[in-house]
Protein backbone atom coordinates (compact mmCIF):
# COMPACT_ATOMS: atom_id res chain seq x y z
CA UNK A 1 0.00 0.00 0.00
CA UNK A 2 1.25 3.36 -0.76
CA UNK A 3 1.12 5.76 1.89
CA UNK A 4 1.84 9.44 0.87
CA UNK A 5 1.04 12.60 3.04
CA UNK A 6 -2.42 13.78 2.30
CA UNK A 7 -1.37 17.69 1.31
CA UNK A 8 1.41 16.42 -0.72
CA UNK A 9 -0.99 14.29 -3.21
CA UNK A 10 -3.46 17.24 -2.95
CA UNK A 11 -0.32 19.64 -4.06
CA UNK A 12 0.27 17.52 -7.01
CA UNK A 13 -3.45 16.45 -8.03
CA UNK A 14 -4.91 19.96 -7.58
CA UNK A 15 -2.44 22.45 -7.26
CA UNK A 16 0.36 21.93 -9.44
CA UNK A 17 0.81 21.04 -13.51
CA UNK A 18 3.71 18.33 -13.44
CA UNK A 19 3.51 17.66 -16.96
CA UNK A 20 5.33 20.49 -18.44
CA UNK A 21 7.27 21.43 -15.02
CA UNK A 22 10.51 20.77 -16.96
CA UNK A 23 9.61 23.04 -19.97
CA UNK A 24 7.54 25.91 -19.03
CA UNK A 25 9.87 28.08 -17.46
CA UNK A 26 13.57 29.05 -17.77
CA UNK A 27 14.53 27.09 -14.50
CA UNK A 28 12.72 24.02 -15.34
CA UNK A 29 14.25 23.90 -19.27
CA UNK A 30 17.90 24.55 -17.43
CA UNK A 31 16.86 21.71 -14.49
CA UNK A 32 15.96 19.62 -17.85
CA UNK A 33 18.78 19.91 -19.75
CA UNK A 34 21.24 19.39 -17.07
CA UNK A 35 19.47 16.40 -15.53
CA UNK A 36 19.27 15.17 -19.02
CA UNK A 37 23.41 15.87 -19.59
CA UNK A 38 24.35 14.51 -16.04
CA UNK A 39 22.03 11.48 -16.69
CA UNK A 40 23.70 10.40 -19.65
CA UNK A 41 27.12 11.00 -18.78
CA UNK A 42 26.93 8.39 -15.64
CA UNK A 43 24.49 6.11 -16.94
CA UNK A 44 25.53 2.78 -18.89
CA UNK A 45 25.03 2.35 -22.62
CA UNK A 46 21.40 1.27 -23.57
CA UNK A 47 19.74 -1.43 -23.49
CA UNK A 48 20.27 -1.17 -19.75
CA UNK A 49 17.41 -1.24 -17.79
CA UNK A 50 16.03 1.46 -15.85
CA UNK A 51 13.84 1.87 -12.92
CA UNK A 52 12.29 5.77 -12.41
CA UNK A 53 11.14 5.67 -9.06
CA UNK A 54 8.80 9.28 -8.53
CA UNK A 55 9.16 9.47 -12.04
CA UNK A 56 5.74 11.41 -12.26
CA UNK A 57 4.27 11.83 -15.48
CA UNK A 58 7.31 10.33 -17.97
CA UNK A 59 9.05 13.27 -18.09
CA UNK A 60 12.37 11.63 -17.92
CA UNK A 61 11.28 7.94 -18.72
CA UNK A 62 10.41 9.42 -22.02
CA UNK A 63 13.32 10.46 -23.32
CA UNK A 64 14.82 7.50 -21.48
CA UNK A 65 13.09 5.16 -23.49
CA UNK A 66 13.63 6.91 -27.05
CA UNK A 67 17.33 6.34 -26.01
CA UNK A 68 17.19 2.83 -25.85
CA UNK A 69 16.59 2.21 -22.45
CA UNK A 70 14.32 -0.35 -21.00
CA UNK A 71 12.16 1.62 -18.29
CA UNK A 72 10.12 1.18 -15.77
CA UNK A 73 7.98 4.21 -13.78
CA UNK A 74 6.55 3.92 -10.37
CA UNK A 75 4.96 6.92 -8.69
CA UNK A 76 2.50 7.11 -5.57
CA UNK A 77 -0.11 9.67 -7.41
CA UNK A 78 -2.57 7.48 -9.16
CA UNK A 79 -2.94 10.65 -11.59
CA UNK A 80 0.73 11.05 -12.79
CA UNK A 81 0.69 6.80 -12.96
CA UNK A 82 -1.96 7.38 -15.51
CA UNK A 83 -0.60 10.45 -17.48
CA UNK A 84 2.53 8.52 -18.07
CA UNK A 85 1.11 5.19 -18.89
CA UNK A 86 -0.93 6.84 -21.73
CA UNK A 87 2.72 8.10 -23.17
CA UNK A 88 3.96 5.02 -24.41
CA UNK A 89 7.30 3.26 -24.39
CA UNK A 90 7.85 2.08 -20.94
CA UNK A 91 6.15 0.88 -18.55
CA UNK A 92 4.47 2.61 -15.48
CA UNK A 93 2.70 1.19 -12.16
CA UNK A 94 1.82 3.02 -8.54
CA UNK A 95 4.43 2.40 -5.96
CA UNK A 96 6.11 3.69 -2.73
CA UNK A 97 9.65 4.35 -3.21
CA UNK A 98 10.11 2.48 0.43
CA UNK A 99 8.89 -0.51 -0.09
CA UNK A 100 9.10 -1.31 -4.28
CA UNK A 101 7.74 -4.72 -5.70
CA UNK A 102 10.44 -4.64 -7.87
CA UNK A 103 12.32 -8.09 -7.39
CA UNK A 104 15.93 -7.80 -5.61
CA UNK A 105 18.97 -7.25 -8.66
CA UNK A 106 16.29 -6.72 -11.12
CA UNK A 107 18.00 -3.71 -12.14
CA UNK A 108 20.93 -1.89 -13.71
CA UNK A 109 20.11 1.47 -12.87
CA UNK A 110 17.43 2.98 -10.48
CA UNK A 111 16.41 6.93 -10.44
CA UNK A 112 14.87 8.99 -7.62
CA UNK A 113 14.52 12.17 -9.06
CA UNK A 114 12.17 13.45 -6.84
CA UNK A 115 11.20 10.65 -3.61
CA UNK A 116 14.00 12.51 -1.68
CA UNK A 117 12.22 15.81 -1.60
CA UNK A 118 9.25 14.48 0.24
CA UNK A 119 10.55 12.11 2.44
CA UNK A 120 10.93 14.43 5.32
CA UNK A 121 11.73 12.08 7.57
CA UNK A 122 15.92 11.01 7.63
CA UNK A 123 14.72 7.22 8.18
CA UNK A 124 12.40 7.07 5.04
CA UNK A 125 14.69 8.55 2.68
CA UNK A 126 17.60 6.14 3.80
CA UNK A 127 15.34 3.55 3.37
CA UNK A 128 14.18 4.60 -0.32
CA UNK A 129 17.85 4.21 -1.00
CA UNK A 130 18.19 0.97 0.69
CA UNK A 131 15.36 0.10 -1.37
CA UNK A 132 16.74 1.62 -4.51
CA UNK A 133 19.83 -0.51 -3.77
CA UNK A 134 18.12 -3.78 -3.40
CA UNK A 135 16.81 -3.76 -6.41
CA UNK A 136 19.86 -2.34 -8.64
CA UNK A 137 22.27 -5.07 -9.54
CA UNK A 138 25.76 -5.12 -7.77
CA UNK A 139 27.87 -2.75 -9.28
CA UNK A 140 24.61 -0.80 -10.86
CA UNK A 141 24.00 2.87 -10.12
CA UNK A 142 21.46 4.69 -7.88
CA UNK A 143 20.90 7.95 -8.85
CA UNK A 144 18.86 10.45 -6.53
CA UNK A 145 18.13 14.15 -6.83
CA UNK A 146 17.71 16.95 -3.72
CA UNK A 147 16.54 20.00 -3.24
CA UNK A 148 18.85 22.41 -2.06
CA UNK A 149 18.83 23.96 1.41
CA UNK A 150 19.47 27.60 0.20
CA UNK A 151 16.73 26.85 -2.49
CA UNK A 152 14.01 28.89 -1.50
CA UNK A 153 15.74 32.04 -0.42
CA UNK A 154 17.31 32.19 -3.65
CA UNK A 155 14.38 31.73 -5.01
CA UNK A 156 12.82 34.54 -2.73
CA UNK A 157 16.03 36.80 -2.44
CA UNK A 158 15.91 37.35 -6.21
CA UNK A 159 12.56 37.56 -7.26
CA UNK A 160 11.32 40.56 -5.04
CA UNK A 161 9.32 38.04 -2.75
CA UNK A 162 11.45 38.00 0.36
CA UNK A 163 10.47 40.58 3.23
CA UNK A 164 10.93 41.30 6.71
CA UNK A 165 7.60 39.64 7.26
CA UNK A 166 8.38 36.17 5.70
CA UNK A 167 11.93 35.97 6.23
CA UNK A 168 11.86 33.68 9.25
CA UNK A 169 9.76 31.11 7.23
CA UNK A 170 12.97 30.65 4.93
CA UNK A 171 15.21 30.94 7.51
CA UNK A 172 13.72 28.45 9.68
CA UNK A 173 13.38 26.13 6.38
CA UNK A 174 17.14 26.95 5.68
CA UNK A 175 18.10 25.79 9.20
CA UNK A 176 15.82 22.45 9.75
CA UNK A 177 15.54 21.83 6.17
CA UNK A 178 11.60 21.01 6.39
CA UNK A 179 9.19 23.38 4.18
CA UNK A 180 5.99 23.14 5.39
CA UNK A 181 2.71 23.01 3.00
CA UNK A 182 2.27 26.62 1.92
CA UNK A 183 -1.08 26.93 0.17
CA UNK A 184 0.14 29.72 -2.18
CA UNK A 185 3.73 27.70 -2.57
CA UNK A 186 5.46 24.60 -2.28
CA UNK A 187 4.62 21.60 -0.62
CA UNK A 188 5.66 19.55 2.35
CA UNK A 189 9.68 18.99 1.49
CA UNK A 190 12.92 18.24 2.68
CA UNK A 191 15.74 20.60 1.21
CA UNK A 192 19.19 19.52 1.47
CA UNK A 193 22.96 20.44 2.15
CA UNK A 194 25.28 18.56 0.04
CA UNK A 195 27.40 16.62 2.85
CA UNK A 196 23.68 15.59 3.95
CA UNK A 197 22.69 13.67 0.75
CA UNK A 198 26.00 11.98 0.77
CA UNK A 199 25.62 10.77 4.03
CA UNK A 200 22.10 9.40 3.35
CA UNK A 201 23.75 7.38 0.32
CA UNK A 202 26.54 6.18 2.72
CA UNK A 203 24.13 5.29 5.42
CA UNK A 204 22.52 3.55 2.49
CA UNK A 205 25.56 1.29 1.73
CA UNK A 206 26.10 3.05 -1.74
CA UNK A 207 29.88 3.52 -2.63
CA UNK A 208 31.73 6.03 -4.63
CA UNK A 209 29.48 8.70 -4.10
CA UNK A 210 29.47 11.90 -5.95
CA UNK A 211 27.26 14.84 -5.78
CA UNK A 212 26.95 17.37 -8.39
CA UNK A 213 25.36 21.02 -8.47
CA UNK A 214 22.27 20.68 -11.52
CA UNK A 215 21.62 24.15 -12.69
CA UNK A 216 24.25 26.64 -11.35
CA UNK A 217 24.18 29.62 -10.34
CA UNK A 218 22.77 31.24 -13.07
CA UNK A 219 19.30 29.18 -11.81
CA UNK A 220 17.67 32.27 -10.23
CA UNK A 221 18.63 34.56 -13.67
CA UNK A 222 16.70 31.84 -15.80
CA UNK A 223 14.01 31.46 -12.96
CA UNK A 224 13.12 35.15 -13.51
CA UNK A 225 13.70 35.33 -17.14
CA UNK A 226 10.80 36.85 -19.17
CA UNK A 227 10.05 33.76 -22.13
CA UNK A 228 11.38 35.96 -24.77
CA UNK A 229 15.22 36.12 -23.26
CA UNK A 230 15.22 31.72 -22.30
CA UNK A 231 16.74 31.11 -25.54
CA UNK A 232 19.45 33.64 -24.96
CA UNK A 233 20.46 33.39 -21.87
CA UNK A 234 20.10 28.89 -21.51
CA UNK A 235 23.22 28.27 -23.56
CA UNK A 236 25.59 30.40 -21.09
CA UNK A 237 23.66 29.09 -18.54
CA UNK A 238 24.11 25.40 -18.94
CA UNK A 239 28.41 26.22 -19.27
CA UNK A 240 28.31 27.83 -16.05
CA UNK A 241 26.50 25.20 -14.14
CA UNK A 242 28.93 22.49 -16.15
CA UNK A 243 31.87 24.51 -15.52
CA UNK A 244 31.02 25.03 -11.48
CA UNK A 245 29.07 21.69 -11.08
CA UNK A 246 31.58 20.03 -8.28
CA UNK A 247 32.94 23.44 -6.90
CA UNK A 248 32.55 22.86 -3.19
CA UNK A 249 32.27 26.69 -2.83
CA UNK A 250 29.36 27.54 -4.91
CA UNK A 251 27.29 23.85 -5.58
CA UNK A 252 24.36 25.11 -3.39
CA UNK A 253 24.14 28.52 -5.09
CA UNK A 254 21.50 25.93 -7.66
CA UNK A 255 18.07 24.72 -6.75
CA UNK A 256 18.91 21.09 -7.12
CA UNK A 257 21.78 18.40 -6.40
CA UNK A 258 22.13 14.98 -8.48
CA UNK A 259 24.08 12.38 -6.20
CA UNK A 260 24.90 9.22 -7.93
CA UNK A 261 26.38 6.30 -5.92
CA UNK A 262 27.49 2.04 -6.79
CA UNK A 263 25.67 -0.64 -5.60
Amino acid sequence: MVELDPLIRGFYRDRYREDDRLARSGHGQLEFVRTQELLRRFLPVPPATVLDVGGATGVHAKWLAADGYSVHLVDPVVEHVEKAAAVGGFGASVGDARRLSQATDSVDVTLLLGPLYHLVELDDRVQALREASRVTRPGGLVVAAGISRYAGLLEYGCNGGLTEENLQLFTAAFATGRNHDDPEGFTNAHFHQVDELRGEFEAAGLRDVEVLGVEGPAAPVLHNAAPEDVARLLPSAVRLARLLESDPRVISAGFHFLAFGRV
